[in-house]
C-alpha cells in the first residue's frame, strides 16, 4: 500500500457530547471538532495523533439537530478551556493516540475495512476496534468512547443536577485510501 496521511484540511474528526442529569433541560448536546490532528495510513497500519487541546465547539445540538444559535461565543470558548484543562488535562496529555495492530477488510463486507488498535487518552491504554464504511470517496468511521475508562469524570456542574453522559460519540471522516 502506498502511505497516505491526512490532517484537518483533508479529513474532519468529530465527537458529540450528550447531557444528562435533573437540569439537563439548561444543558446543551454539543458537537465538537478537533482542529489539529494526523492520521498516517501506511503497510505498518494506521497511526493517528490528536491534540488534546484542539477540539472546539462547533454548535450546540437539539434533537439530534444543529443549532447554531444556542451558545454564544463566550460559552464556546469556556466549554473548550474546561474541555482541554478539566475533561483532558492536555497540558499533562497533549495528545490523544490510535496504533492498530491489524488492518483487515471486513467479512462479508468488501466496502468495509476492520481496524483494531489501541486508543490512548490521558496516559490510559484501551483496545478499540473500528469499522470504516465507504461512503463515495470517503472512509466514515463512528466509535463511541466510554470516559471512565481512559480515568475521565464526565463533566458535571450544579452539585451534580446537570452532567455529560460517560459515552461519546466519534466520527471520523477521510478520503479512502486507495
Amino acid at each position: 500500500m502506498k502511505p497516505v496521511s491526512f490532517d484537518a484540511a483533508t479529513a474532519e474528526c468529530l465527537v458529540f457530547t450528550f447531557k444528562a442529569g435533573l437540569l439537563s433541560g439548561v444543558a446543551h448536546d454539543l458537537k465538537l471538532r478537533v482542529d489539529q490532528f494526523e492520521i498516517a495510513v501506511d503497510d505498518q497500519g494506521v497511526h493517528a495523533r490528536f491534540d488534546a487541546s484542539s477540539l472546539r465547539v462547533v454548535c450546540a445540538r437539539a434533537g439530534g439537530k444543529d443549532d447554531l444559535r444556542a451558545l454564544s461565543e463566550r460559552d464556546r470558548r469556556e466549554i473548550e478551556a474546561t474541555i482541554a484543562r478539566d475533561v483532558l488535562e492536555a497540558r499533562n496529555h497533549p495528545a490523544i493516540e490510535f496504533r492498530s495492530n491489524s488492518v483487515a477488510p471486513a467479512a462479508m463486507a468488501p466496502a468495509e475495512m476492520q481496524i483494531d488498535g489501541t486508543l490512548s487518552i490521558r496516559g490510559r491504554e484501551r483496545p478499540l476496534g473500528l469499522r470504516a464504511h465507504r461512503d463515495g470517496d470517503r472512509a466514515v468511521l463512528e466509535t463511541v468512547i466510554h470516559q471512565p475508562d481512559f480515568g475521565i469524570r464526565p463533566y458535571t456542574a450544579m452539585l451534580g443536577a446537570l452532567r455529560i453522559k460517560p459515552d461519546v460519540a466519534v466520527r471520523l471522516t477521510t478520503p479512502w485510501p486507495g
